[in-house]
Parts: structure tokens; sequence; C-alpha cells
């Protein structure tokens, strides 16, 4: 069994019964035992799932309306899902890297 798995977490039938703190989602409202967190600049954001973490954390493109969820382009503090997207609103010499 995994050192990192809930069972392996979990106390021994007859131990004594540990309670862990249970989070809340920021998104989905879900309280749940497995929460995870993510730190960026300088926030710190709680979430059950990845999904929730996407919908809250991804950028949106500027031209599409697309959550990016891969890698997108940045231009001059805007953000496209790609280089076709950023070339219809204007910007110019940007290429996707394949």
């Amino acid at each position: 069994m995994r050192r990192d798995s809930p069972a392996a977490r979990s106390p021994a039938p007859g131990g004594r019964l540990t309670l862990w703190r249970m989070a809340t989602c920021e998104v989905c409202g879900n309280n749940y035992g497995m929460t995870f967190e993510v730190h960026a600049q300088g926030a710190v954001h709680v979430f059950d799932c990845f999904s929730c973490a996407i919908h809250r954390m991804a950028p949106i493109c500027e031209h599409c309306r697309v959550q990016i969820i891969g890698q997108g382009v940045e231009v001059e503090g805007h953000w496209f899902c790609g280089a076709h997207c950023a070339r219809a609103e204007g910007k110019v010499g940007i290429v996707d890297r394949v």
C-alpha cells in the first residue's frame, strides 16, 4: 500500500480516531477531505478537482473566449489560445510552436 493513499492515512480499526480538517472548494462549494491548494501570485486557492481549478485559474482567450488550458500566447499583456487568435486581433509576428 502506498504511503500517500487514503487507506494509509486512515486510522487502523480499533485505533485512535483522527479527524482531518475538511476544506471547501472555492468554485463548487464541495466540502471535501482531499482538497488541494494552488498558490499563485500571492494568493492561496482551494479546489476539490482539476476541473474547478481550471475553471477559476485558466486565462481566457481575448479573441474566441475559450479557456486556455494548454500553452497559450501572451502578447503585450493580452492572452490568446494560439497565434491565429492573436493575429486576428491585429498582433503581428506571433507564431505557434510545434
